[in-house]
Order: C-alpha cells, then structure tokens, then sequence
C-alpha cells in the first residue's frame, strides 16, 4: 500500500464496507487483466446502480479507480490505451493483500473464540472483526508507535516550503502587477465597492467594513464569473467536439518557460486528435490563458490581489487544494477567499462542508511564512493526529529559519507589524471555531466524479444546496396594503420591494431561499448579463420563499412574471409551490395568474436548469438582459393576502 493514498484511505473504512468493495475494485481490475482487448470491461458508466450507490459513497474507492489508471470522461469512467496496467495491477495486489489480511485475522480470532468460549445459542453467530469508527464503544487494540517521520519525508517536505516561499516573489513584480491591472476593470470594482459601501452604512451607521472590505469581494466575483474559466477536458482543438483525459505529454520549451512541467493529453475519439492542456505555473501566463483547476485559480487570483493593492498570500493545502488570503485593516484579521467557489471568510469550508481531512495548511506571503492548519479546522485533536509527515519542533523551526532570512532586509516597523498580526493570529487559532451558515456545503467546481474522487462533495445528504437562508416576511406597511411585490433586475442586480418604501436587497443570491449550483455571468464583450449553472454540473436550482404565517397573514392570489432563456437542448423549468399545491408556468416573460389554495401560508417559486449541449451551462438561462437597456425587472413575485383569521 506504500504510496497508495487510495489504498489508505480506503482501509479506514469498516470490515464489512472495505470487504464489500475490495471485491468490486478487484473484479473490476481482474477483467481488464483477463481480458485486455476487450473494451467492455473498460468502462464504468457513472449512473450504474452499482457505481453510484456501492462505490461513490465510500471513501477511496473511487480514488483507487483513478490511481488504477482509469480517467473521468462524460459520462463513464474508462481505462485508456495508454493506461499503465502494471500500477492497475500494483494497486489491485495491495488491495487483495489487505483483503487476505482481513479475512485472515476474522478466522484466527473465529477459531480463538471457539477454542476459549463456551458455546452460544444458534441465534448469537459471531460477529467478524471491524475497525473502531468514532462513536462505538469498543477498545481498539493499541497502536504501534508511529516512527519517526524519514530524512526523505522532511526533506520533501522543505522543498515544498521553500518553492512556494519562492514562487509568492512573483507577485511582488511592479511589471507583472502593472500587466495583470491592464486586464481588471479596476475603476468598476472601485465604484461598485463604494457604491455598496455606501449602501450598508446606511442600514447599518455601525458597519466596520471598508471600501477594501467590498472590494476584495468585487474581485472574487469579477474573477469567478467573467475573468476565470474552470478546466475539466479542453473542447478539441481540431473539430471542437468533447474529450477525455488521457495520460501526458512531453512539455515544449515554450511550456517550461511558463512552468508547465506536465502537459495532460485530452483526447478526442471522434477525429483522434490530442488537444495539449500545458498545467501553466507562472501567474504572466495565467492572464493570457485564462484556465485551469485550483491551481491556476488561487495563483492568478493572487496576483491580481496584488496588483489591485491588496495585501495577499497564497494558501497551500498538502490535501491538495490551494486558494488566497487577503489581510483586512479594518477587521485586523486574514480573511479566507477561494476565487474557484466565489467564497470569502468561510474558513471551515473544507473541513465541514467538503469533509476534507487536513493536516498541513501554511500561507505563502513576500515577508513570511506562517502555518494557519488551526484557521480552517474545528477537529484539532484529529488534524494534530494527521500531522506526521515532519515532527512539529522541527516544522516550526524551519518556518522560523526561513523568515529570519526573507525579513533581515524589513524595517524595524514592518517586523514589528508582522509580529503584532502573528500574535492576534495565534489568539485566534487556540479555540476552534463553530461552523456557521455557507460552511456546510460541498465544493461546486469541478465535475461530480472529480470531486467525489477527491472526497470533496461532502456529506452523503444534498450539501450541494444551501440550507434554509432567506425567508420574506411581509413587513407592516405590505401587510397594512395586504400585497407583497417584489422585483429583481438582473442588470442592476438587485432585489426591491414596492410596497415596503422600495426597499432594495443588492445582489441576486442575498435573498435566495435555496440555491444549487448557480452563478451570476456577466458578459463584458458583448455587454450581458444572466444567471447560469456552474460549469460541469448537470443540474441548477434557485428558488424564492415567502411566508406570510409569521405575519399573520395568509395568500389570495399569486401573480408570477419571469423571464428564462434556452439554447440547443437547454431547459429551464419553472414551478410554483403553495401549501400541498405545485404546478408549473412558464419563464416567456409574460404575467402569470397562478391559481393557489386560498389560505396557504407559505410559498415557494422555483427554477430548475438543465440539459443543453457542449458547454451546456450557458443553454439554460435565467433573466438574460443587455447592460445597454435601462433597468427593468426579470422576475416580479405579486401577492395579494389575507388576515389569518384562525
């Protein structure tokens, strides 16, 4: 199992689930064994019943799959020519060898129980063994000491620190800053900041936030929906049809000039061409291709971080994910910013919502390095417990070795600034945070297998979709008309309320009741603007809820306008809940009378996306407008009401 981490994980499942499994992955691997020119027993189709409901859920499983050498197409996962099948057969053999172990240990200790216990009834056969999962209250046999960590491992584990230590200069160049702020619509971002900045002293005379507070959240969104664009298979370069991964190629010069050291092949079966996907390292690069994985994202984010004058660094994960940290004067804290999600200050995003098990997460910056593994954890006694691929004095000593050096040119104030936010910093991590609201759900980029693969689509229920988040309420002044009118303008991006003196909710998903895998695109090249699905998923949802009981009040009438638009084989499909009551209208832009149960208290308007070709995102959309039109609503919600008279 040495350098399986499939393999590993998948060992921390039960006897009877690991069992269950290894004799899956084990067929699986034995009929392309058998069988090698027989392209049946190469292919998984990801909707089988057998995939979905006994491999999906369990930990490693599918992560064996791809470190066997099969790969993530459409629809199925396939074993390709040029797959290795001596590493199927190395991860096949370490998974039957734990298997036998198992097996092995159930009967020895059967025959144990039989030679020393008095015999039972039929009705009480003996259990075979498992592994203690949290929560029983069985005694698992004491651990073997756990060596010490090797020469190799730490010296690993320093190149890591010392390259990326290297690679946060980058950002640092006047030239390279002064490029990447040619390509940011800065003085939008800045206008846009104070606008909303404005807007929330107003609600609120003690808002403590500032213009760089809204502005680093203005960066996250322009860069997520208009700048950035998430890679899973590159079209084909050739006919434009869909590819799939298959293995790498050699990188050119011109590759490694820009720090593309791995090139994945993407293959097109329709015209047999390889479509070159060079994984780029160098932040100049990223502006011009603008693609990638997390990778790419947080180290182009970074840099434009900085180049908008933010104080930035970049965040590596060694459970692989990487993002940004931006500093905020005004709160005199870090602030977590992931430009793949569009999320800020959600720390325990990973943790909670991906079910990610961390151990290392250190913040790259051009004065220091500082290991922030307690920012983005609540289970520190089991992140401390992963810890073991360097020993902690050792860790600590090298981090401090490494900024000793960077900082021997730094002013005497600028060590003293540093100091002063390390120490609020290590205040912060002693106690462990308690998840709160945006934290609980699973990651968005990425395709489903992909993510599942890596164990990042979180808990078995629907994290996908936000819980409960906003409600209305009919205030006084709707409830004394007895009518609840509400709008959305899609070009202004923001929500308002007629008959509540015009009260105006900025920005699409601030009063969303629950949403799943959607996003606010705004076209700057041709000047519009929309809701779609992220890209990779297959399905989009967001609805909006009003409940009138808290108010005392019940629904009359329900009269519903909305305006959706489809492409190729594009859907959107629009419903109407009320009480035990749902039915369907349509998104044409016309007004709708919806008939409803007089006396409901509560309703829901709903809109579900899917279907569409190639980059089939885009086929299904929601309240498309031109920025060049004047303002004007693309979703009205009228509700005349009643006073509850129960």
């Amino acid at each position: 199992m040495a350098g399986s981490q499939g393999v590993s994980t998948l060992c921390e499942n039960s006897n009877e689930v690991f069992l269950d499994v290894a004799k899956l992955l084990i067929t699986y691997a034995d009929n392309i064994l058998r069988n090698p020119n027989e392209d049946k027993y190469k292919s998984i189709r990801l909707g089988n019943a057998t995939f979905s409901t006994k491999l999906l859920p369990i930990k490693g499983a599918v992560e064996c799959l791809f470190e066997m050498g099969f790969e993530e197409a459409e629809t199925h996962l396939v074993f390709p020519k040029s797959a290795s099948v001596d590493q199927l057969r190395r991860i096949r053999e370490s998974i039957a060898a734990e298997r036998d172990r198992r097996l092995s240990s159930g009967q020895l200790q059967q025959v144990s129980a039989e030679a020393h216990v008095p015999a039972v009834s039929t009705g009480s056969a003996s259990r075979p063994p498992t592994l203690v999962q949290p929560g029983t209250t069985s005694l698992p046999a004491r651990p073997a000491p756990s060596p010490a960590p090797s020469l190799e491992s730490r010296m690993s584990f320093l190149t890591t620190l010392q390259s990326n230590f290297q690679h946060a200069l980058l950002y640092e160049s006047s030239e390279l800053q002064h490029k990447a702020l040619g390509v940011i619509p800065h003085q939008q971002m800045t206008d846009a900041a104070k606008e909303k900045l404005q807007q929330a002293k107003a609600e609120d005379p003690d808002c403590n936030l500032s213009e760089q507070d809204l502005l680093v959240l203005e960066l996250l969104r322009w860069f997520k929906n208009d700048f950035f664009s998430w890679v899973d298979c590159l079209p084909c370069c050739r006919c434009g049809g869909q590819t799939r991964s298959s293995g790498s190629l050699t990188p050119s010069t011109e590759d490694l000039r820009w720090g593309a050291g791995r090139v994945e092949n993407h293959y097109c079966q329709a015209c047999n061409h390889s479509t070159r996907f060079p994984r780029y390292n160098d932040p100049e690069k990223l502006l011009e291709s603008r693609r990638g994985r997390c990778g790419e994202w947080a180290n182009c984010f970074t840099l434009c971080c900085r180049a908008m004058g933010l104080e930035a660094r970049y965040i590596w994960d060694s459970t692989d994910h990487v993002w940004t940290e931006v500093y905020s004067d005004s709160q005199r804290r870090w602030l977590h910013c992931d430009s793949c999600e569009n999320t800020c200050d959600k720390p325990l995003l990973y943790e909670i919502g991906w079910g990610k098990k961390l151990a290392y997460i250190l913040a790259f910056s051009k004065d220091q390095v500082v290991d922030v593994t307690w920012r983005y954890s609540c289970k520190h006694p089991e992140v401390l417990s992963r810890r073991n691929k360097v020993q902690e004095p050792w860790l600590l000593h090298t981090i401090n070795g490494l900024n000793d050096v960077r900082q021997k040119s730094l002013s005497a104030e600028r060590k003293k600034e540093l100091l002063e936010r390390l120490l609020v910093e290590l205040v912060e991590f002693i106690s462990p945070k308690t998840p709160k609201q945006g934290e609980l759900g699973g990651r968005n980029s990425g395709s489903l297998a992909w993510r599942a693969a890596r164990g990042e689509t979180g808990p078995a229920t629907d994290s996908s979709v936000a819980s409960a988040e906003f409600v209305f309420v009919p205030t006084e002044k709707e409830k004394s008309r007895k009518v609840f009118h509400l709008r959305y303008s899609s070009t202004k991006d923001r929500y308002w309320r007629v008959f509540s003196d015009n009260e105006v909710i900025q920005g699409w998903d601030k009063a969303v009741w629950r949403k799943e895998s959607v996003f606010r695109k705004l076209e700057n090249d041709w000047q519009m603007v929309y809701l779609a699905r992220t890209a990779g998923s297959l399905l989009g949802k967001i609805s909006w809820k009003l409940d009138c009981a808290s108010a005392g009040m019940t629904i009359k009438t329900v009269t519903v306008r909305a305006c959706s638009q489809t492409f190729h084989s594009g859907t959107v499909r629009w419903s109407l809940q009320s009480g035990q009551y749902t039915t369907e209208f349509s998104g044409d832009g016309q007004i709708h009378m919806v008939p409803v149960l007089s006396g409901s208290t509560e309703l829901v308007v709903e809109a579900e996306l899917a279907g569409g070709d190639g980059e089939s995102w885009q086929h299904s959309q929601l309240f498309r407008q031109s920025l060049k039109e004047p303002e004007d609503s693309s979703l009205e919600i009228i509700v005349e009401m009643n006073e509850d008279d129960a």
